[in-house]
C-alpha cells in the first residue's frame, strides 16, 4: 500500500477509535451500569460531561473530513499522481487530525485552545488544497 492509502486507513482507524474512546465509553458505561436506557441519548440536545460533548463533536469533525481525504486518496491513485510531496502531505493531514481531536477532547475549550484547534484544521485544509493542486496539475 502507498503512504496515502496507509494514512487514509489511519484516519479511518482514528475516527473509529475516537468514537469508541469517547462516545462509546460514555454511552455503554451508562447503559451497562443502568444509569441510562439505551434509547435515552439524544442527538439534538447537548448532554453529558464536557469531555463527552467534545468527544462527540471531535468524532463528527472526523466524519466530516474523512470523505474529503478518501476522495483525494482515490484521485491520487486514479490519476497516477506520484510526487515527492504527496506522502508528507498525507502524513501531515493525519498528524494534524489526531492532534486536533486530542486537543478537542482533552482540554477545556478556551480562546487559545480553539485557536490551536483551528490552526491544526487549517494545516489539514492547506494539505487538502495542495493535494488537489497536484491532482489537477497531473490530470
Amino acid at each position: 500500500m502507498s503512504i496515502p492509502q496507509w494514512t487514509l486507513l489511519g484516519f479511518t482507524a482514528w475516527t473509529l477509535g475516537l468514537l469508541m474512546a469517547t462516545v462509546g465509553v460514555y454511552r455503554w458505561g451508562n447503559i451497562l451500569f443502568a444509569k441510562a436506557a439505551i434509547a435515552s441519548f439524544r442527538h439534538d440536545a447537548p448532554e453529558g460531561a464536557g469531555w463527552y460533548q467534545r468527544g462527540t463533536r471531535a468524532h463528527a469533525n472526523c466524519i466530516e473530513n474523512l470523505p474529503v481525504f478518501a476522495v483525494l486518496v482515490y484521485a491520487l491513485r486514479a490519476c497516477g499522481v506520484e510526487h515527492p510531496a504527496v506522502g508528507p502531505l498525507c502524513v501531515a493531514i493525519l498528524a494534524a487530525r489526531i492532534t486536533q481531536s486530542l486537543v478537542h477532547v482533552s482540554v477545556v475549550q478556551t480562546d487559545r485552545v480553539v485557536s490551536v484547534r483551528f490552526t491544526l484544521y487549517f494545516v489539514q485544509f492547506l494539505c487538502f488544497s495542495a493535494l488537489i493542486a497536484l491532482i489537477v496539475w497531473r490530470a
